[in-house]
């Protein structure tokens, strides 16, 4: 029974069978007040990103990063209300048209470089809207990212740390975990929805992907490079890319000097994992969600404090959501409720007129039109699974 009833019964003065009707209610949905008042927040936000897209051309942003129009593009399409969607139609339409427009001669979808890293969003807003008329985009942007897979110094031989990874996309731009789990995500999705049967236009070599990310953690058993900590504190999580981690360095006991792991990248580790479709039960996979639970937190990104820390959210909410995480337990072993934390702390930092921000700008998070995709694909992640 629907609160509607419930509330004819109440005015109508069957009492008993209202107060009971209630009860029901909230027994079978217990996540119906947290969906609402994410709903609404979705709400705000798209009335906000609506009223920032350039009137002429249809782009959020920059023109010449078309990824934030395509992230756009996918927080509006995956807003759970098929209403709130037709509303912004004539803005979906435009963004598209525009999308199309930076569709380049390699089948990369970029502008002013940040080639793999716009063609991996754009990707999946197109993947999202699944409209026929892009299926040659879509084949031709699969094909462009495989080619972005690193393979440095003996062509077909994996002689290099950054062999199998994925940069931003110019010829000199080494291998990243960042960029590499994005190209992941957008050929995973490709393959799950256009079938297995066009796979082979991909070329991609998962085996060396998933060699590139295993050089990406701090897991002495599986990575032999000489960063790697053997501190208990980085055990399972994730740096930047081979030699490079954005939360710096530590100084072993034997006086040797490590990288520390930190949350936005050890999230995007599990994420290459999962798309990867490596086996739960992998000593890699066990430990980076290990180092998760330990270093759970809402408040700030693991080892970086604020900065990355939207980033972080959404790179959350898909992980732990694909790996099927309902509660997480912290260092102290108490089971959390990472979705409701989570919401809650997307909905306190909303502004009043539906933006988000990071007051920490590294990593373009002082941009509402980037920061509040973020927020919103979080949400909706977890209004999907509540």
């Amino acid at each position: 029974m629907n609160l509607t009833l419930i509330l004819k019964y109440l005015l109508q003065g069957t009492c008993i069978w209202a107060l009971i009707s209630l009860n029901f209610h909230l027994q079978a949905s217990p996540n119906t007040s947290l969906k609402l008042e994410i709903e609404r927040s979705l709400d705000k936000g798209l009335n906000w990103l609506h009223g920032e897209q350039n009137a002429t051309d249809g782009y959020w942003g920059s023109s010449q990063y078309p990824a934030l129009t395509a992230l756009v593009l996918r927080a509006t399409l995956g807003h759970p209300s098929v209403t709130e969607t037709k509303k912004y139609r004539e803005q979906i339409t435009s963004g598209f048209k525009f999308l199309r427009t930076k569709v380049q001669s390699d089948g990369g979808i970029y502008g002013k470089g940040l080639a793999s890293y716009n063609t991996s969003i754009s990707l999946m807003a197109f993947l999202q809207q699944n409209d026929p008329i892009d299926k040659s985009i879509i084949q031709s942007a699969r094909r462009f990212l495989a080619n972005q897979q690193s393979d440095f110094d003996e062509k077909g031989k994996r002689d290099n740390v950054f062999d199998g990874g994925v940069g931003y996309g110019s010829t000199w731009a080494h291998s990243d975990l960042s960029n590499t789990h994005l190209a992941l995500e957008a050929l995973y999705y490709a393959k799950k929805t256009i079938g297995s049967k066009e796979e082979d236009i991909t070329k991609l070599d998962w085996q060396a992907a998933i060699d590139f990310v295993s050089k990406c953690q701090n897991l002495p058993e599986t990575n032999d490079e000489e960063w790697v900590s053997q501190h208990p504190e980085d055990r399972g999580g994730f740096v930047y890319f081979p030699g490079n981690s954005m939360a710096g360095e530590r100084e072993d006991a034997n006086g040797t000097v490590s990288l520390r792991s930190y949350g936005s990248m050890s999230y995007a580790g599990l994420l290459s994992f999962i798309y990867a479709e490596m086996d739960a039960s992998d000593p890699r996979v066990l430990a980076v969600r290990e180092w998760l639970a330990k270093n759970y937190q809402i408040a700030e990104n693991p080892g970086m404090g604020q900065q990355g820390l939207f980033y972080y959210y959404h790179t959350m909410s898909k992980a732990l959501s694909l790996a099927g995480v309902e509660q997480i337990k912290d260092s102290s072993g108490k089971s959390r409720d990472w979705r409701k934390e989570l919401t809650l702390a997307l909905l306190d930092t909303q502004s009043n007129d539906g933006y988000w921000v990071n007051e920490s700008g590294r990593w373009w998070e002082k941009d509402p039109v980037l920061v509040s995709c973020y927020a919103m694909l979080a949400l909706e992640r977890i209004y999907y699974a509540l």
